[in-house]
């Protein structure tokens, strides 16, 4: 992506354009699907997008200190999920002059929800492996095979897919990467209970689905380069580096919000609030992290006077730190037409070390009361006045997902193997995969 802000004072600049725009285009009684529209065209709801893709060429950090100026005004944000994260800057970078108008514009206007179908029962860390395939009939594309791990497939109106076009090719050379129509018939979506409660995840059936030929993004048999720039970008996005903050606002035609008053979603600041528009090393202030959290925790919860517990909330505030400066090194180093290799690999692996901070940090600071947790809203009501500690739900949620993180987006494993492969130089494991025909390998369980 460009890099079109050079110093502070092209930032400060933004943010004045930005706080105009609110003041003008801001109306509480317009529909979120108007909002947005107005949102989304003029560049806002997507800034790290290239301009002439919806976007306005920002590099990540500043789009952050966008997003809280939106949040700080009082106004709803960009639509949420994967489609903003993933699908738009994989179509920015890969996808033709069509589908950049058609799809990436129906994303950041919210008319669209994406899900992301890669992993299957056996390519998941080997996704190159996958089984899933698409037969060319005509000018579509039939594909039969089965994903698991879609996140918010249940909501999704399209999915980012991989499948296999050309098996006689060697497994990283015969995929090909689709926009896929999640509402068509032939497409299942399964709901996967986690040990957390909720069902975020699903498993994904497709048999004699439909994919049209002109959603072949990034042309026939290149879908491994496309699909490694989606997850370059879910690495990144997914990594430490500063939160951005406001309301989640789910697009798409099955969450139903396109039609609702705008200003139902708002949250109004309070009068004479500050904008968070500066992070806290450059004298300003900075969305709460983590660490913020957890000390206010460990105040209240007489435990900030423990020396370990002190010593911990420092580490997880070090490892926020870096992840926050390790973006802005991104953001400089871009500016000035360069790149950092593997750092997106390093900002997945810094914040699955946060996570598992944060779990085992979060569960001496409550002590035996992390033994507790409730799956509904009415059980959790209950053990929220049993205990006095409406705070606890978060520290045990965290501690049920923590595992999470080092597996979803490539493993810890796979990270290290990028990092001491592609970045470092060390060579590869050795294996036949490389050249012999997908069709002629071994398959995975």
């Amino acid at each position: 992506m460009t890099d079109t802000l050079q110093d502070t004072s092209d930032t400060d600049e933004l943010l004045d354009e930005l706080r105009s725009w609110l003041a003008e285009n801001w109306d509480p009684d317009q529909s979120v699907g108007e909002w947005w529209e107005r949102l989304g065209t003029s560049g806002w709801a997507a800034p790290t997008l290239p301009e002439g893709s919806f976007g306005r060429g920002v590099a990540r950090s500043v789009g952050v200190q966008l997003t809280n100026e939106i949040a700080a005004f009082g106004a709803v944000g960009a639509p949420y999920g994967l489609g903003l994260l993933l699908a738009a800057p994989t179509i920015a970078d890969h996808g033709t002059r069509e589908q950049i108008d058609s799809l990436v514009r129906d994303i950041v206007t919210g008319q669209s929800a994406w899900c992301q179908l890669f992993s299957e029962p056996g390519a998941g860390s080997d996704l190159a492996g996958l089984t899933a395939k698409a037969e060319l009939d005509g000018d579509e594309w039939i594909v039969n095979g089965q994903k698991v791990w879609t996140s918010l497939g249940q909501s999704a109106d399209v999915g980012m897919l991989i499948a296999r076009t050309t098996p006689d090719a060697p497994k990283h050379q015969g995929i090909s990467y689709f926009a896929i129509d999640m509402h068509q018939p032939g497409v299942e979506v399964r709901p996967l209970r986690e040990m957390t409660g909720h069902a975020m995840f699903n498993e994904t059936f497709l048999t004699d689905a439909r994919v049209p030929a002109d959603r072949l993004i990034g042309g026939l048999n290149r879908g491994w380069a496309v699909a490694n720039t989606t997850l370059g970008y879910e690495r990144a996005g997914l990594g430490t580096g500063g939160a951005s903050r406001g309301t989640i606002v789910m697009p798409g035609t099955v969450a139903g919000n396109l039609g609702r008053r705008v200003g139902d979603f708002a949250s109004t600041p309070e009068p004479g609030a500050k904008k968070l528009t500066k992070t806290a090393s450059a004298g300003g202030d900075r969305p709460a992290r983590r660490d913020d959290l957890l000390t206010g925790l460990a105040r209240g919860n007489g435990r900030l006077t423990d020396p370990l517990i002190r010593q911990d909330l420092v580490r997880l505030y070090t490892l926020n730190e870096l992840g926050r400066l390790n973006s802005e090194r991104v953001k400089a180093t871009r500016a000035a037409g360069g790149d950092i290799p593997g750092m997106a690999n390093i900002s997945k692996l810094s914040m699955s070390a946060v996570m598992r901070l944060t779990r085992d940090l979060g569960l001496r600071i409550v002590g035996a009361q992390g033994m507790l947790h409730a799956y509904d809203a009415k059980d959790q009501a209950t053990l929220n006045e049993a205990t006095g500690n409406p705070f606890l739900p978060g520290v045990t949620g965290t501690a049920l997902y923590a595992q999470a993180p080092s597996i979803y987006g490539g493993t810890d494993q796979i990270q290290r193997n990028i990092i001491g492969e592609r970045v470092l130089g060390l060579p590869k494991e050795p294996g036949a995969d490389k050249d012999t025909p997908f069709s002629q390998l071994l398959k995975n369980g």
